[in-house]
């Protein structure tokens, strides 16, 4: 925390020239952001600027009022305050980047092994109808993505879709929009499953095992417009395909790890009140280990069929460079590099953008209209189907920075809500986009818009559920 008192060294900038201008800043490239697709412009690129602009403006305020102070302690304090404030955000977002670049590795590791080509191999070799894959991929998309992010579950299931849906557009529309809600459903109930949900955690608001509360609500989530949709799925079974996926060396042992890795976070944060990405990156310590016993022993095999070039080295990776690899051996720092690095840098200026108007003083004066004003249910419902239209990430932040007084029955509702709420349209979340271009001029805005009216009754009926089953949690306590 901010280590100077805030009460004698923030100035109320909300009115002023400096706040407006940040705020506009803002606006405009969020807006340059929900245009990603139109523009082909990557989301980070304006919310870096934004950042940067944002913090100068704060700067050059507080620099001011410092000059302007006669008293010794408030021109430290005034000096000071905007510096540590941004050290402040700096350090959450570190702690989330280095836990999501650790869990990105794993994923594209067990990608480059093959774990996601054979699951998709062998179930488009089945021979499933398309009713039942409509089912199977979307409670697939529901079971894996508390593991793995939403980004990914998406993408794997809806290549499966793509693959077996071919000529049949109408399967593929409803089966991506089905595999889109249930990748956010089942991330909203896991510490894992989603951004939002991570920073929850992250903040101590939540606990580990708290989050399986949002399970039964979280399924009805996608299961009541799952329901409606697979009426349109039609009859038919597509051709079955015979392709053999092959895992390569170490897949099982890579998915063994980072069920472990998993494992050791949640103790670290449990038992030993640690943040959680020292677990993360000590399991990314242990992938590295074996990642160069996989490296050297591919190696070896490839010096040995190498053995008949004439090389004079004794040196196995001169072997190597010389006679050329088959099958290029495992290298864990290839999978860094295919870290989703926009989005991690998207992170990094949202949380500078939404931590800079929360120091001019936008989320305090928003916290009171909205949770003071309209209470804490509505305006947790409410935060949901905005994030259908801007991204949860930054609305779940603001809330976080906001830190109304909510009992853990909120705090959840809050969760599931920003969770499940991107469902609502295409661009609501990472999966949706990512399943947009993946299936372009198939799955379009348009396409999902037609299907948004039983999302929505999703939606509903998901927030019912849980003050059905979780009223016990409404204690109507405030929570720190």
């Amino acid at each position: 925390m901010v280590e100077l008192s805030e009460a004698a060294a923030r100035l109320d900038l909300t009115t002023s020239g400096v706040g407006i201008a940040a705020l506009v800043v803002f606006l405009l490239a969020y807006a340059v952001v929900i245009g990603e697709e139109y523009l082909h412009l990557r989301k980070s690129k304006p919310v870096l600027i934004a950042a940067g602009v944002i913090w100068a403006l704060i700067g050059w305020r507080y620099a001011q009022a410092a000059d302007a102070a006669t008293d010794p302690a408030a021109k430290l304090a005034l000096t000071q305050f905007a510096e540590q404030m941004v050290r402040h955000n700096l350090l959450e977002y570190a702690e989330l980047f280095l836990f999501l670049l650790a869990a990105m590795t794993y994923i594209n590791s067990m990608e480059e092994r093959g774990v996601f080509d054979a699951l998709r191999g062998w179930l488009v070799s089945r021979g499933f109808s398309l009713r039942s894959l409509f089912w199977i991929t979307g409670a697939l998309a529901f079971c894996i993505s508390p593991i793995a992010d939403n980004l990914t579950t998406a993408l794997l299931m809806g290549a499966v879709v793509l693959s077996v849906g071919v000529g049949n557009p109408r399967f593929v529309i409803v089966s991506l929009i089905s595999i889109v809600v249930a990748a956010n459903a089942g991330g909203a109930f896991s510490p894992f499953g989603d951004i939002t949900t991570l920073m929850v955690w992250q903040k101590g608001l939540i606990p580990f095992t708290g989050f399986f509360a949002l399970f039964l609500p979280s399924l009805v989530n996608w299961l009541v417009p799952a329901a409606i949709m697979s009426t349109a799925v039609g009859e038919g079974r597509p051709a079955p395909i015979t392709d053999q996926m092959r895992l390569q060396p170490g897949a099982f042992v890579i998915v063994g790890l980072f069920l472990l890795t998993i494992a050791a976070t949640v103790s670290v944060h449990q038992f030993l009140h640690l943040p959680p990405v020292l677990g993360m990156m000590t399991g990314l310590g242990a992938l590295k280990l074996y990642g160069w016993t996989l490296q050297r022993t591919a190696i070896r095999e490839i010096a040995v069929r190498a053995e008949r070039h004439s090389v004079d080295s004794d040196n196995p990776f001169e072997v190597v460079s010389h006679a050329g690899a088959e099958r290029e051996p495992f290298d864990v720092f290839k999978r860094l590099e295919k870290a989703e690095w926009d989005t991690l840098m998207f992170f990094y200026g949202v949380i500078l953008c939404v931590g800079g108007l929360g120091a001019i003083g936008y989320l305090e004066a928003l916290s009171q209209v909205a949770y003071g004003g309209f209470g804490a249910t509505k305006a947790n419902i409410a935060i949901g189907v905005l994030s259908a239209l801007i991204d949860n990430i930054p609305v779940m932040f603001a809330v976080l920075s906001m830190q109304p007084p909510m009992d853990t029955g909120q705090w959840l509702l809050v969760t599931l809500t920003a969770g499940v709420g991107g469902s609502l349209l295409s661009i609501g979340s990472a999966a949706g986009v990512a399943l947009m271009g993946q299936a372009r001029g198939t799955y379009t805005f348009m396409a999902h818009l037609k299907w948004s009216w039983a999302i929505a009754l999703g939606y509903v009926a998901s927030i019912w559920v849980h003050f059905l089953v979780n009223g016990a949690l409404f204690t109507g306590v405030a929570v720190r």
